[in-house]
């Protein structure tokens, strides 16, 4: 008799564990495939609002969260040794079943899902989720020098679960060297993809999957004009008949006329090069101090800062009520520091000398500071590389303040 539904697809990676936990402990579980998105099914939205996999059901009984699901499973043997021996092992094995679905699973999927064309690709992106991912691995791969398991001297929950969040990594990403690199962390794995109740599959790549831009489609020859007919003169205005609206104001930028240096341009070069190597030495080579200017921007209230996520957030609602210049600025804002105990601080480039033509159209404008930058300044060209480029920390006031979190506006 089946001890519940599943709601999800083997392909699924938070899947793979929740299956190969119930196999270990000799529960049928149903696995009833759905996908995500506009293949979700309808008639299932009242179990999973949200539409997300994986849930689960047993009779009236509905459950959501991957994690939740595992533990619900993995507690209905009472002898299970799945979840520890000691109350410190089963923190152990949800502090470990936590790291893998908030913040392994996100890095990693955002490593290799745009390299396979499941979402929009950005090189800056995928570089930063890929060192992400690396800096999760190597501390797995630390733990795992002396160990066998993740936890205790068993197999545990928090293998099979883990296991399965990386599983795609090995599908797609973690190569030959990689896997010399990281060697505790790949014995590891493959003890566990090896074992009898393992859900998911076992495989070695030899070389990661790059990135393949698509193919232009061919230009349509253009269609033959139409021959118009004469247009009928248009008929004088009644004296009594009411005057027509005014035209919607033009952008002030957008009378000093079109720029020798597209901005557009520039915006791919950063998205889709490395920085320094790459894309800062472009921007010198094509920068035109006639038709542009550069700006430094500091947050002026930043002994107001508490979380970091929270000023991230304030930096990405001031940037959305820039979109009516989002035509003639590029720029980044990042938060340096920690919780209570951090600044907001960027780098712009506009279009114009005046930077209150491009930045007053977001009503918070004020509660920053903008400071004109000379592009013939080493010190100031340095402090726009490391702006854009995140790689280096801050000195306010004698203060060093490393890099947390930033935002581009581009």
């Amino acid at each position: 008799m089946s001890f519940g539904t599943l709601y999800s697809n083997a392909e699924n990676s938070r899947t793979v564990g929740i299956l190969s936990i119930a196999k270990e402990n000799g529960l049928d579980v149903k696995l009833e495939e759905v996908f995500t998105g506009d293949k979700f099914p309808a008639e299932l939205t009242s179990k999973s609002p949200l539409k997300k996999i994986p849930f689960f059901e047993q009779g009236d009984f509905l459950l959501t969260e991957s994690l939740a699901i595992a533990i619900y499973i993995t507690s209905q043997n009472e002898k299970t040794t799945l979840l520890g021996k000691s109350k410190q092992e089963y923190a152990q094995i949800l502090r470990w079943m936590s790291f893998g679905t908030s913040e392994v699973l996100n890095s990693l999927a955002s490593w290799f899902r745009p390299l396979v064309g499941l979402d929009p690709y950005n090189k800056r992106n995928v570089d930063t989720a890929q060192a992400t991912a690396l800096a999760q691995i190597a501390m797995i791969d630390s733990h795992l020098l002396t160990r066998t398991y993740l936890v205790g001297e068993r197999i545990s929950a928090a293998d099979f679960y883990l296991a399965g969040i990386v599983s795609k990594g090995f599908k797609n990403v973690f190569d030959a060297p990689f896997r010399t690199k990281y060697p505790n962390f790949t014995r590891w794995w493959a003890t566990i993809a090896n074992h009898t109740s393992y859900a998911g599959k076992f495989e070695f790549i030899e070389e990661a999957v790059k990135y393949t831009p698509p193919a232009k489609a061919p230009k349509a020859a253009p269609a033959p004009k139409a021959t118009q007919a004469a247009k009928p003169k248009a008929a004088e205005p009644d004296e009594e008949e009411e005057d027509k609206p005014a035209p919607k104001p033009k952008h002030p930028i957008e009378a000093l006329g079109r720029a020798e240096l597209v901005l557009d341009d520039w915006k791919r070069k950063y998205s889709n090069s490395d920085t320094r190597p790459e894309a800062l030495p472009w921007f010198w080579e094509h920068y035109n101090a006639a038709e542009w200017s550069l700006w430094k921007v500091d947050y002026k209230y930043n002994e107001e800062l508490t979380q970091v996520f929270m000023s991230s957030n304030l930096i990405g609602g001031f940037f959305a009520r820039l979109e009516a210049s989002r035509k003639y600025i590029f720029g980044s804002c990042s938060v340096y520091g920690e919780s209570n105990n951090s600044i907001i601080q960027g780098a712009f480039f506009i279009r114009g000398q005046d930077h209150l033509a491009a930045f007053d159209v977001a009503p918070d404008w004020e509660s920053y500071e903008f400071t004109k930058l000379d592009p013939t300044s080493e010190e100031d060209k340095e402090f726009i590389a490391s702006m854009w480029a995140w790689d280096k920390p801050i000195t306010v006031n004698g203060k060093e303040y490393p890099h947390a979190d930033g935002k581009v506006f581009k």
